[in-house]
């Protein structure tokens, strides 16, 4: 599969506080996209140090910003999901509606963690979507680190206090054991 991936905030930072943004380079060339507004949401001063790895994966082609224009149709989407919903649903923050919109709009992946906001909408708009550990999971499966590296990157990210859904990757691997590669 080839489709662009579109990172909300806390998949994207997940990676860049265990400093295994690396990683999306390798496995996923040339379709790592970071939506403006998931920029800006790391673009706060007292995260300025993850900026700067964004920036540096920018520099290096690893990564491109995506904006939304007015008048499109991920527009349209972008300002429902953060102001508008339909009935039943909640407002989301900007950098997930900013990777549904996208993903929806350019047949892409959202790549999120955050289920209770976005699951509504993914099911609603039929988009594919992967989680942190989905993408160790391919990680892994594919050579690009073990089962220990995996646990000591999972360990980096749990540290930080980011939401992976499992104690460890080694939990999380057993109970994804039949995880089809992206």
């Amino acid at each position: 599969m080839t489709d662009p991936l579109f990172f909300d905030t806390d998949c994207l930072s997940a990676f860049l506080w265990a400093r295994g943004e690396s990683l999306l380079a390798q496995l996923y060339p040339g379709r790592v996209v970071i939506p403006r507004a998931v920029y800006a949401e790391l673009s706060d001063p007292g995260i300025a140090h993850l900026k700067a790895r964004v920036d540096t994966m920018l520099a290096a082609g690893q990564a491109v910003i995506a904006e939304i224009d007015v008048g499109t149709d991920e527009y349209d989407v972008f300002y429902k999901l953060t102001q508008v919903p339909d009935a039943g649903h909640k407002i989301i923050g900007d950098g997930e509606a900013a990777a549904i919109a996208l993903a929806k709009g350019k047949d892409g992946i959202v790549a999120s963690n955050n289920l209770r906001h976005i699951t509504l909408y993914i099911e609603e708009y039929g988009l594919e979507h992967v989680t942190t550990g989905d993408i160790l999971v391919d990680a892994y499966q594919r050579g690009l680190i073990t089962e220990v590296e995996g646990n000591a990157i999972w360990a980096r990210m749990i540290a930080k206090r980011r939401k992976l859904g499992a104690a460890s990757f080694s939990d999380y691997l057993a109970s994804k054991s039949n995880t089809a590669i992206i």
